[in-house]
């Protein structure tokens, strides 16, 4: 209610079977949720989020993340799911994503995040992007990258100085749209490892050419006011 949250193409989520829902990535990280509940709601499936490490090392943030079905991220975690049959959720950009600093907003960090694409082709489920650009206006990062990002380095915490409605840390009643893409089928893979490993490579840079293309999608629909 807080932030009008809808999703446009929730038709493009399969029925049932294997599939791997990759969204960007916001400092208030709960808009991610915000899709799983409305998928849950909609669809009867309950999307499992692939979480950092860090929300299972403290006991009472671990019991919250179990409650929501969300697990550690970890690729023997995501193939056993996927297997399984399970819709999984995960944004590739990470933590580093997360604290890009408000010059950077709207903008995907996946060009080194090859792990999801080629668990997709590995285990052949069919990517949708999920894209909710908007996200990262619920709080403007400063632009201290530099200590943010020593910080990550450092000790992998997201640390990054924020600002939300006017000076305070309350999150802004910005509008939120999800939208998802098409179902994106990865190719079969090769035998040869060198052929596997392009067409991997090949896999991901369309991935994330349909992502920005969805992120251009979305920024457009809020701008017309529709």
């Amino acid at each position: 209610v807080y932030h009008r949250h809808e999703v446009i193409g929730i038709e493009n989520l399969p029925a049932e079977g294997r599939c791997l829902i990759a969204s960007n990535h916001s400092l208030a990280t709960y808009d991610i949720g915000l899709l799983s509940n409305y998928i849950y709601q909609n669809t009867g499936r309950l999307p499992r989020a692939l979480m950092d490490k860090w929300f299972f090392k403290f006991e009472f943030i671990k019991q919250f993340m179990d409650e929501l079905g969300a697990v550690e991220g970890n690729q023997n975690t995501a193939r056993k799911l996927l297997e399984a049959g399970e819709v999984l959720t995960v944004a590739p950009g990470g933590m580093r994503e997360s604290i890009r600093n408000m010059n950077e907003r709207y903008q995907i960090l996946w060009d080194q995040r090859l792990g999801f694409a080629k668990l997709a082709a590995e285990t052949q489920s069919p990517i949708i992007l999920a894209a909710c650009p908007k996200a990262d206006d619920i709080f403007d990062v400063l632009p201290t990258s530099k200590v943010s990002l020593w910080v990550y380095k450092k000790f992998k915490l997201p640390f990054a100085p924020f600002r939300g409605l006017g000076p305070t840390p309350i999150p802004r009643p910005i509008k939120l749209v999800h939208f998802l893409s098409e179902p994106i089928i990865p190719p079969k893979l090769a035998e040869d490892e060198k052929e596997k490993s392009r067409q991997i490579k090949r896999f991901h840079k369309k991935i994330i050419k349909r992502m920005q293309g969805l992120i251009g999608e979305a920024i457009a629909y809020r701008k017309e006011g529709s």
